[in-house]
């Protein structure tokens, strides 16, 4: 059968992953407070402390690593700013990462869901763990990849690349199924479908 869909060369892709924080009663609500996207080699293109649009309740300081210090004015973007800086870099661009309806809502970036890659969606990955839910990321990194990620704080940097190494460890086989019309992934919670065009 031929492919209807040309397969997306690796200058095309991009990974991102987002950080936040809490704000509202109980910090129950999530602002993005860090930005990362790395190309398809690994390679940091954007790394950035988000300054907070409004009063930050939980920094989740034992999970993010993040503190005050890091969303202050002189560490920090303001969040215009770098929400303008996303949306361009992944303009035309095949996006992965992992739970990528999260990053997205955060940031207030939609993106083609034909253009996304996210790994905790994939069904392969699921059936080899025997799941039917979405796994966490360090279990799929040790289960697939036997690599240990997320020990510590959490690090956007070092999430962004684990997705995407998930993802490069089948993209034949996800892109070729994919150039066949056909979509290999489940698709995200429907009350994120703002997050998708």
């Amino acid at each position: 059968m031929p492919a209807k869909y040309s397969i997306p060369s690796p200058d095309q892709f991009l990974s991102v992953s987002c950080l936040v924080v809490g704000v509202g009663t109980g910090g129950g609500t999530s602002m993005v407070a860090r930005v990362s996207v790395v190309n398809y080699r690994g390679h940091v293109v954007m790394d950035t402390y988000v300054q907070p649009l409004m009063h930050v309740t939980d920094y989740r300081t034992a999970i993010t690593g993040i503190e005050p210090r890091h969303l202050s004015s002189a560490n920090a973007r303001p969040f215009a700013e770098v929400q303008q800086d996303v949306a361009n870099l992944l303009r035309e661009k095949v996006v992965v990462g992992y739970t990528l309806w999260n990053d997205l809502s955060v940031l207030g970036v939609p993106h083609p869901g034909v253009a996304t890659r996210d790994v905790a969606l994939y069904r392969p990955f699921r059936t080899a763990l025997q799941s039917n839910q979405v796994i966490g990321l360090p279990t799929l990194m040790w289960r697939l990849m036997r690599r240990r990620v997320q020990e510590g704080t959490l690090d956007s940097v070092e999430n962004a690349r684990a997705a995407l190494d998930l993802y490069r460890s089948q993209a034949s086989e996800w892109e070729t199924v994919i150039s066949m019309g056909r979509w290999p992934a489940e698709l995200p919670p429907d009350t994120f479908s703002r997050c998708y065009t």
